[in-house]
């Protein structure tokens, strides 16, 4: 960081009384601003405790409160809107008829008294009703809608047509049990502003000078907070960036920011243009980029660090080349002495993280995810990978536990203790054991077993399919879909997971020449247990939302198609695809030195290879800021004439019948076709050598 302000960090920071606007780009340095500007309102004589300073996670709240303590040796209010909320409500609650003491219900908390309202109406509980109806009413207390004044339902929407009875009971419970879930800090702090204006009088005089962090991201209760408690000395700063607004799923609007000289027509208006983290060519591109977006203010990034390198743009054939070149560069760098902690890999969704876990591994380079869950960890990876045991043993009772409730089949934790009490001491492998009639058990129960029973031998007489298809079959009949959709707001994270998981099955298959599902298993469980590292010297992998606010020297963008980045769900909405731009826009400004994003032309989604457009935001990049790579030695080259199988032939594979080469290339296995089975209407990659194909003509 610089020794002196530049001129228009020393505006921001000696601006005084007034609304100030600070749009702060990325790396400019806002935080020092912040924090200077705290330091010259303390020494012109500003009390103190006249000073509050707002932002979004303890972690900035800390951060910002000992920059301010060293610099100015005081202590302000620095915290979160909840924290704050927390505190005028301890203070003020009972002017809404609420005591002092009231108790704040977490999530769980929160979503048990939403399923005990729904007892209490008699409205059936499949699971997904509690959790689709305690978000609805988490985005309706953060847009400040009460039970009365809820949108009127469309009449097929079963869940909105109870929302406002379950809304209004949980609201009564709630103020029954003296209580407050983490919504009702903001929503009520906005009620007693609203209603009970001595109380709001009251914290509008004891804070004159507010400062509020990312303004990009405040909703729609954080907005009329701030409002209400600046209305009338409208010393309010806020320092944000549209570029990097990115939260509008967790109820963020873009539109506080971009109005907010519409909502204080008297503000001073400082843009931070000046990078201190990147390089001009990162700049340059990124600024490129932005400019595609309609909501936004203009502004450029600009650095004093020079140049530096061109941008690494790399078009893998597949996925699995895409994670070659990562790991070539990855070693490139770190033998030119970059630590592994100063790496990122950044993508999309979580999902995307298993195909660099296994290049790590496989190198055993140590990782760390940050803000996720390790692939082979998440819950639904592990659920699917138990169930497969359950085909191979009859003894797994970890697997049989796991598995034996998904779905639900009334066998309880009293009765799993008895069967696991009962296999140990009779030494009876457990599914022999549950195929014993004579063993005590309720109809239910007895029923339950029987079906699970049923599943496992219909799943083990289907083992010598290929294991993408014993995997997608394993998923579909076990019902684990339908058990996954309980959980709407997780539902396609986790859905694109089992993707992951049946596209590893693939890989797999076609570079072991004797792909058993034991096999398969043992390899997973020898990779998963391998050390990966919890801190210290390890690459990081995260999801660019998870990047917000970080920075390193080198920096992977990976999986940049259309359809994952920007993500299927935007492309049909212009607003939707500006966030997905602004995503982008925030990875690339991580970018200190070294900038490489990639993208792959095939990738494989639920086991087969489908074919990829590159994202629309690369072609925003003037090329003169890329160096495009050529194809990586060891990965794919095409070169039809050392395959022994041109394009247009027709071949035979021994489980999957006869199909047509529609390219072919060498790999680092070897001569690999892309072919297309007629029967299946599939198009898979296979390795030559592992193939054993046979030419097919007419009068085979």
């Amino acid at each position: 960081m610089q020794d002196t302000l530049n001129p228009e960090q020393q505006s921001a920071v000696e601006h005084i009384e007034g609304p100030l606007l600070i749009l702060a780009g990325a790396g400019s340095g806002k935080t020092r601003i912040v924090t200077q500007r705290v330091a010259q309102l303390i020494n012109i004589g500003v009390p103190v405790n006249s000073i509050l300073a707002l932002t979004f996670t303890n972690k900035a709240a800390s951060e910002m409160r000992y920059r301010i303590r060293k610099m100015a040796s005081a202590e302000i209010l620095t915290c979160t809107f909840h924290s704050l909320c927390a505190r005028i409500l301890r203070e003020s609650i009972h002017y809404l008829g609420y005591k002092n003491d009231f108790a704040i219900y977490d999530a769980d908390d929160s979503l048990q008294l939403v399923r005990n309202c729904l007892k209490t109406l008699e409205i059936k509980d499949d699971k997904s009703t509690a959790r689709s109806v305690y978000s609805a009413i988490s985005r309706a207390k953060n847009d400040l809608i009460t039970p009365q004044n809820l949108p009127e339902p469309k009449s097929h929407d079963k869940n909105a047509n109870l929302l406002k009875k379950v809304y209004t009971l949980y609201q009564q419970k709630l103020k029954e049990y003296n209580a407050l879930d983490f919504d009702d800090l903001l929503y009520l702090t906005v009620e007693l502003f609203e209603k009970h204006p001595q109380a709001l009088k009251r914290y509008q005089n004891q804070w004159n000078f507010i400062l509020v962090d990312e303004y990009q991201d405040t909703n729609h209760a954080q907005y009329r907070i701030i409002q209400q408690l600046a209305h009338n000395h409208q010393n309010l700063c806020v320092v944000g960036d549209p570029d990097q607004s990115i939260y509008s799923w967790r109820g963020a609007n873009i539109n506080n920011i971009l109005n907010f000289q519409k909502d204080y027509p008297n503000a001073i208006s400082i843009t931070l243009e000046q990078n201190y983290r990147s390089t001009n060519t990162i700049l340059n591109a990124s600024n490129a980029v932005i400019k595609h977006n309609q909501q936004r203010y203009e502004k450029n990034l600009w650095s004093a660090l020079g140049d530096g390198n061109p941008i690494g743009l790399y078009t893998a054939e597949t996925d699995r080349a895409e994670a070659s070149y990562v790991h070539e560069k990855i070693m490139h760098h770190h033998r030119n002495c970059t630590p592994y902690h100063d790496m990122v890999i950044f993508y999309r969704t979580n999902a995307q993280s298993r195909i660099f876990e296994d290049m790590l591994l496989k190198y055993d380079i140590p990782y760390v995810i940050i803000g996720g869950v390790s692939f082979y960890q998440r819950r639904e990876i592990k659920d699917i990978l138990a169930y497969l045991r359950m085909l191979v043993s009859d003894s797994d009772f970890l697997s049989f536990a796991r598995t034996i409730n998904l779905p639900r089949r009334g066998i309880g934790p009293t009765t799993l203790q008895k069967l696991s009490t009962l296999a140990e001491t009779t030494a009876t492998p457990i599914l022999t054991l549950c195929r014993d009639t004579t063993i005590k058990l309720s109809a239910r129960q007895r029923d339950g077993i029987q079906s699970y029973l049923s599943l496992i031998a219909t799943l083990r007489n289907q083992t010598d399919l290929p294991l993408e298809e014993l995997l997608i079959r394993t998923i579909e009949e076990s019902g684990y879909l339908s058990l996954l959709k309980q959980d709407p707001e997780t539902l396609e994270d986790r859905k694109s997971n089992l993707d992951e998981l049946i596209a590893k099955a693939a890989e797999w298959s076609q570079t072991h020449p004797n792909p058993t599902l034991t096999a398969f298993l043992e390899e997973l469980s020898l990779s998963t247990s391998a050390d990966t590292a919890k801190g210290g010297d390890a690459i990081q992998l995260m999801t660019l939302h998870n990047g917000k606010g970080l920075e390193f020297p080198v920096t992977f963008i990976v999986g940049l198609e259309e359809g994952l980045c920007p993500h299927l769900n935007s492309l049909d909405d212009p607003q939707a695809l500006e966030e997905e731009r602004r995503l982008f826009y925030v990875g690339m400004t991580r970018a200190k030195i070294h900038l490489y994003l990639s993208c792959s032309r095939y990738r494989f989604l639920w086991g087969t290879p489908r074919a990829m457009q590159p994202s629309r935001f690369l072609s925003e990049i003037p090329e003169s800021f890329l160096d495009n790579h050529s194809i990586l030695p060891g990965t794919i080259v095409y070169d039809e004439e050392s395959t022994g199988f041109p394009p247009g032939t027709l071949v035979r594979h021994q489980d999957f019948g006869i199909g047509t080469v529609k390219r072919s290339y060498s790999t680092s296995h070897g001569p690999t076709y892309d072919i297309y089975f007629t029967d299946s209407g599939i198009t898979r990659s296979l390795v030559a050598k592992y193939a054993k194909l046979q030419k097919w003509t007419a009068t085979n």
